[in-house]
């Protein structure tokens, strides 16, 4: 029978071996057990090894690159069986996922009046695995009028509502909701379409709906019915297991199902990649650009292979349209990588789609890198893809953080093998997102016209900076959201929160937010700045919880135009300090010395190496910067929160 594979992943006929070594004696290693997560697992190896995970930590594990988060799933089907595939797909990405599994058909219940156990769990997110005849019935009128049909599914919608109402109210938590498996089995074939009542027909209809209704209340999916339509119904549904044992899901098919809610999870704790970091000679086109030159390497209309890497090509493009970095990594001469895309005509990229190369002769671990720091990205933002089996299992062995697909033999299934594997899961899709590359091409243009001077205060003042801000507003609460749990290099506290938990921050009169945007005459570079500072009015201080900054603008002298505004706004309301903390993690040790380069004078050090800063501010004067800081125009900017 077949079962979603996971093929992206490698495989290791030595893993059985490899997990009784790592885990047959002392304190298990954290990174290790990563590695051996990124294999291809099947059901019964992801079930031992989720199991082991549930059993040999007490806590989160030290090493780890998010907060670790609760989840529960709750449905009308048995569901226990799926946990130990989500925590092992959460390992992938270095999360670590603590889950509850709902008793048979109890989610109603457990959602109107939850369970001691349940309330103790106290979950941050809710999965609700809930089958179409639950909510539609198992008697149905196959003979129902459209408008009949239509009402039918529209109730079925009201009570999905009323459950994630309940979800909100008595669990605080944020909903995950399954789609609905297309289990019925088809009345007239392909023109089932003309029987609206048919179970078939309602079922399709109600995954339509819901889509609506969850982008309505802020919902994420499970898109189950999409995975079907790629692996088939049997390789996700066992007719035999269902009648039998109740399970919806097959057993085979746990280890996709634990990735695919992993991934949302990752999605919403800021852990996706960012980048696609690409090979060139037979990855994005065939053949050696060195030796076959312009006219020799395989690529285009004309025949199968050329298509095949036009096609990957199209690929990459769309994903940076929506929002993901495109770089190349490449064993070449620089002006050889560069040729394709700016004289081959059958290029679907172009060097406008490229926000770093890096070609030359060094080893490709060496060369990420390169990359990641020119970005100002971690290195556990990057897929790395490459035709090359050698240098994908070098680049695993000496950077297990980056993500490195096995792509197949055929350029055909490259693209479909990167999109399977689901690197780049997000949750919403903002404004900012849309630009990335263009933001990413005006950045090149800067640090292109910075090598050309020798006088960096020139060189800011010929830039013509802005610092626009505002208060937290509506139209950008998902990008600031989407700020502060990603960035994790320049952020004092790496606290994240989720887009509720900002909100109540922004409505909170006690909270100062703000949102800091950069723009220039090179272009605008987005919301690059989150701060909230809270009020302590006994103290006549203000306590900065959060401050975070894009790195890609670090160097511009942002920092000491945001103490500026900072401080000028908390004079308005009448503080007398700041205070900021640093919470070192593995990640912020370039914003170390942060408040003591602003002039904060440092206080005590607690558990941790946490230290605490203060500034004076009847003494302090502003920092003078290129900056002019202006704030954005109440009818754009939509405030939650005021001054």
């Amino acid at each position: 029978m077949r079962f979603p594979d996971l093929d992206w992943l490698p495989r290791n006929p030595a893993w059985t071996d490899d997990f009784k070594a790592a885990t047959s004696h002392g304190k298990p290693d954290i990174g290790e057990l990563q590695r051996l997560a990124n294999h291809c697992l099947d059901f019964l190896k992801t079930n031992r090894f989720g199991n082991y995970l549930a059993r040999a930590f007490d806590g989160t594990p030290d090493g780890l690159s998010a907060r670790p988060v609760r989840l529960a799933l709750l449905g009308s089907s048995t569901l226990d069986y799926l946990q130990p595939a989500i925590r092992v797909a959460a390992l992938r990405r270095l999360a670590w996922i603590t889950t509850y599994a709902g008793g048979y058909n109890q989610y109603r219940q457990e959602l109107g009046d939850p369970p001691e156990e349940l309330r103790r769990f106290a979950p941050d997110m809710v999965v609700l695995a809930i089958h179409a005849e639950e909510l539609l019935g198992s008697e149905g009128d196959v003979g129902l009028s459209a408008e009949a049909a239509a009402a039918k599914v529209e109730a079925a919608v009201g009570a999905l509502r009323r459950v994630w109402r309940d979800a909100r109210q008595n669990l605080s938590a944020r909903i995950i909701q399954q789609t609905f498996l297309p289990t019925p089995l088809s009345l007239l074939g392909s023109n089932e379409h003309r029987l609206p009542g048919s179970p078939q027909r309602l079922v399709a209809a109600l995954n339509e709906r819901l889509r609506d209704a969850a982008a309505e209340d802020d919902v994420d999916l499970l898109a189950i019915d999409d995975a079907v339509r790629t692996d088939g119904l049997d390789a996700w549904h066992d007719r035999a297991l269902w009648l039998r044992a109740k399970q919806q899901i097959s057993p085979a098919a746990a280890p996709m199902y634990g990735e695919l809610a992993a991934r949302i999870v990752a999605a919403r704790l800021g852990r996706s990649a960012k980048c696609l970091v690409l090979d060139l000679d037979n990855t994005i086109w065939g053949g050696v650009i060195g030796d076959d030159g312009l006219d020799g390497i395989l690529l285009g209309e004309g025949s199968a292979g050329g298509e095949a890497f036009g096609s990957f090509q199209r690929y990459a493009k769309s994903l940076s349209q929506r929002g993901i970095i495109l770089a190349v990594c490449s064993k070449n001469d620089e002006e050889n990588a560069w040729l394709p895309f700016d004289e081959h005509p059958e290029m679907v990229l172009k060097r406008s789609d490229i926000a770093c190369l890096v070609a030359n002769w060094e080893d490709k671990p060496a060369n990420l890198r390169r990359i990641a720091g020119s970005l100002n990205i971690g290195l556990d933002s990057l897929v790395f893809a490459d035709d090359n089996p050698f240098e994908r299992e070098l680049v695993r062995r000496e950077l297990p953080m980056v993500a490195v697909p096995e792509l197949p033999d055929d350029p055909a299934l490259y693209a479909a093998t990167l999109a399977r594997a689901g690197y780049f899961e997000a949750v919403a899709v903002t404004d900012d997102d849309l630009r990335r590359s263009g933001l990413y091409q005006d950045n090149r243009k800067r640090e292109e016209l910075l090598a050309s001077t020798t006088d960096l205060g020139s060189y800011l003042r010929s830039l013509s900076m802005e610092l626009r801000w505002s208060h937290f507003t509506r139209i950008d609460l998902k990008r600031v959201t989407q700020l502060i749990n990603k960035s994790n290099q320049f952020n004092l506290t790496t606290r994240r929160l989720a887009e509720e938990e900002v909100a109540d921050a922004a409505a909170d009169s006690e909270c100062l937010t703000l949102q800091l945007r950069l723009v220039d005459r090179l272009g605008d570079n987005g919301i690059i700045g989150v701060v909230i500072a809270r009020q302590v009015p006994a103290s006549a201080a203000m306590h900065v919880e959060l401050w975070l900054m894009s790195c890609r603008v670090l160097g511009r002298q942002v920092e000491a135009a945001t103490l500026n505004l900072l401080a000028d706004l908390a004079r308005r309301r009448s503080a007398k300090r700041l205070i900021g903390t640093y919470i070192p993690t593995a990640k912020n040790g370039m914003v170390r010395d942060h408040y003591r380069k602003l002039g904060f004078t440092e206080g005590d050090v607690a558990a941790g190496g946490a230290t605490t800063w203060t500034l004076d501010l009847d003494t302090f004067k502003p920092i003078a910067t290129e900056i002019e800081l202006r704030e954005a125009a109440p009818s754009k900017a939509a405030a939650l929160s005021k001054a």
